[in-house]
């Protein structure tokens, strides 16, 4: 299915390059909207989208982030920069799940009592892991701070298990091809598939209606796809956005 999302920047609602966010060579930015971040909530409420997320990208984001969640109270995520000592804030201010990433890890190694204690305190239906990632020789590797570093944590199937039992979902971005347009990487959808014992979002490189199709067909059903930069409704010319929602109404599960 398909996920909507808000990504904000400097108190902007942006699309950017994702490899290139915190970058030496300077961030690479695909769209800048007029539009606030409480216009997004809004009309994805409308159109009933559930599981989307806000995600903060650095600081001066706080006030364009609550206002969102106020226009769609308990429909979208929300990370960037949660912690423990916040993340009830945010859970208080509207958002059904916090997203964690770079907390959890002390020196590139996940530090699993953050973890545990984060967990216990926001109760693992409302934690989401953001298990965003870069290919390195073989495998995928677990990135934090602003997708620069690399962390210890490969996606597989043992660590992908053992983590399920701490958290509701995974969120996974393929930073190698976020913001580009170009297609989706196939193989870590597939690994995803293969491996994740929770419900996982896929985000990155999504260009056309064709790769959610794609994702849907790799992932079995049980991944789902954010859609940014290829939308309409981010200056995108790739996929209308009316027709991502569509998408979901013909697939959707009866209840």
């Amino acid at each position: 299915m398909f996920r909507p999302c808000i990504d904000l920047h400097e108190g902007k609602v942006k699309q950017i390059v994702g490899g290139t966010l915190g970058a030496s060579e300077g961030l690479r930015t695909n769209f800048v909207s007029d539009r606030s971040a409480a216009w997004y909530a809004a009309v994805y409420r409308n159109d009933q989208l559930k599981g989307g997320h806000i995600i903060m990208l650095g600081p001066g984001n706080d006030s364009e982030a609550k206002a969102a969640l106020q226009a769609y109270p308990g429909g979208l995520q929300i990370g960037g920069g949660i912690h423990p000592e916040n993340a009830g804030f945010w859970l208080d201010a509207g958002a059904s799940h916090v997203i964690v990433t770079s907390w959890l890890f002390d020196n590139g190694r996940l530090d699993w009592n953050r973890l545990a204690k984060l967990s216990e305190e926001v109760g693992k239906e409302r934690l989401v892991l953001d298990l965003s990632c870069r290919r390195r020789r073989e495998e995928y590797v677990v990135v934090k701070d602003r997708w620069q570093n690399f962390t210890e944590l490969a996606i597989n199937e043992v660590n992908l298990k053992k983590l399920s039992a701490y958290c509701a979902e995974f969120l996974v971005h393929a930073v190698d091809v976020e913001g580009l347009c170009r297609g989706i990487d196939s193989e870590l959808v597939s690994t995803l598939a293969q491996s994740s014992p929770l419900p996982s979002t896929y985000a990155g490189g999504a260009r056309s209606l064709s790769d959610l199709e794609e994702v849907t067909r790799l992932g079995g059903g049980r991944i789902d796809l954010t859609i940014g930069s290829a939308l309409d409704i981010f200056g995108g010319t790739g996929l209308r956005y009316e027709d991502a929602v569509n998408f979901n109404r013909r697939n959707a599960i009866p209840s």
